[in-house]
């Protein structure tokens, strides 16, 4: 029998989940001029693979376009078919982008940062996510036998990366039970993000050969260890030349580096409603969790919303080829193109509205009273998803920067998912989004 070869086309969803339809690769030619065609209601479908309250109904329709350059083809060598799939853009059957495509927003995003201040976004992903078999030692945090008990799954791993286009940075042995985290070397524009795609989706193919389970929730249990995602960013001016750093600035940060950070901190309680997109998301940003609980900007502080990153002045290394800084309220209950695309309008706002970041801190801001906080510009992050929902209800700017009738399908969604989790616990919740992540 002669197997067909096939290919998927896929979309980063509003849940964060890869959707697709596959088509025979012998179609290839035409399949990348006209992609499959699509439905509107699909954005409704949840987390949960419940259908949120939609707007659309069953009507309309839509086209999902591969892009060439987004393409994803591991071999595994292992007897398994081959990993064969494409990213791509959802567009109305005219062409035109669609206003709830998730990798269409971000190319928006990123479009209007270069037209408005001559610089490209370099962004890099860091992810955290845990194995699921409790029966195995794991070793301490960071340890060499944790290393060694994933070196076989890390080194599979990382080729399939490496297959896809991917430069892995790093695979390590993280603190938390059964964790592991995976970075990524910075890349220019969208590519940063389909390569967070990438790399979720590659850890389940590879997970899936090798007969192991792990999951990318942001928390699988209300007392324990989070995942979380890490957002690194830096700017390149025309030429590619580094346009982040100037040691003169506040931490090191240049003038449109600072008035972007400072954006991201005056519309942050707004975009957690997308960096940090489940009900399980806020048990995870809370103090002493080594995540984000506070606007704050934080100087090398690894519970700063906005964190300055430490360069390394050894060997005659160039500070300014290295500098960036990270934002840190963001899991993987979410699309890695919405998650960058909030981001980049917010800093884009701070850059037009020339604002300016707080003094970077260096100390514990949850021992300070209500008044400290307050005198300091400092707010706590909203503490569920239903108030950063609520948040983003009340802030027009952030609404501003999307097309109709994205804002209202959003909330739907969100507020869909909600609906499902409504009668569990909070334990009952995390064993619910471990088994979609």
């Amino acid at each position: 029998m002669n197997d067909e070869e096939l290919a998927m086309v896929c979309c980063s969803d509003l849940s964060g989940h890869v959707k697709g339809k596959a088509f025979p690769v012998a179609d290839m030619d035409s399949r990348l001029k006209k992609g499959v065609g699509w439905v509107p209601t699909n954005a409704q479908i949840t987390a949960f693979n419940s259908i949120a309250d939609t707007p659309f109904g069953a009507l309309g329709d839509l086209l999902l376009i591969p892009d060439p350059a987004a393409e994803a083809k591991v071999d595994f060598q292992d007897g398994s078919p081959l990993e064969h799939f494409f990213l791509g853009d959802i567009v109305d059957t005219d062409g035109a982008p669609w206003a709830c495509c998730t990798r269409g927003i971000l190319k928006h995003a990123l479009d209007a940062l270069r037209t408005e201040t001559g610089l490209d976004l370099k962004s890099a992903f860091e992810l955290e996510f845990q194995f699921t078999d409790a029966s195995i030692d794991y070793g301490p945090g960071f340890g060499l036998s944790g290393f060694r008990e994933k070196k076989a799954f890390g080194s599979t791993y990382l080729g399939a990366l490496r297959a896809a286009g991917v430069e892995p940075d790093s695979f390590l042995k993280e603190w938390g039970e059964q964790q592991y985290e995976v970075t990524m070397h910075p890349q220019i524009g969208v590519i940063a993000a389909d390569h967070a795609v990438f790399m979720r989706e590659l850890a389940r193919a590879t997970a899936q050969r090798t007969g192991e389970k792990l999951t990318f929730t942001p928390i699988r249990d209300p007392d324990g260890v989070g995942n979380g995602v890490h957002i690194h960013m830096s700017f390149v001016d025309q030429d590619g030349s580094p346009a982040t750093y100037d040691p003169g600035g506040p931490g090191g940060l240049n003038k449109h580096a600072r008035h972007f950070v400072a954006g991201i901190l005056h519309h942050v309680p707004a975009l957690v409603a997308f960096t940090a997109a489940s009900k399980v998301s806020y048990a995870r940003l809370t103090p002493h969790r080594w995540s984000a609980a506070y606007n704050n900007l934080g100087y090398r502080d690894r519970e700063a919303t906005v964190r300055i990153c430490p360069v390394a002045d050894v060997n005659g290394l160039d500070p300014a080829k290295q500098f960036n800084f990270e934002f840190r309220a963001a899991d993987s209950a979410a699309s890695p193109y919405l998650q960058l695309a909030v981001l980049v309008h917010a800093g884009l706002d701070g850059i037009r509205k020339r604002l300016e970041p707080p003094e970077a801190t260096q100390e514990d801001l949850s021992v300070l009273s209500a008044k400290e906080l307050s005198d300091r510009g400092f707010v706590r992050l909203p503490t569920s998803l239903e108030n950063a929902l609520i948040e983003l209800e009340k802030n027009d700017t952030v609404q501003s920067w999307f097309r109709e009738p994205f804002i209202d399908v959003y909330l739907k969604h969100k507020r869909g998912e909600l609906a499902y989790l409504e009668n569990m616990s909070p334990q009952d919740a995390c064993k619910a989004y471990e088994g979609v992540y």
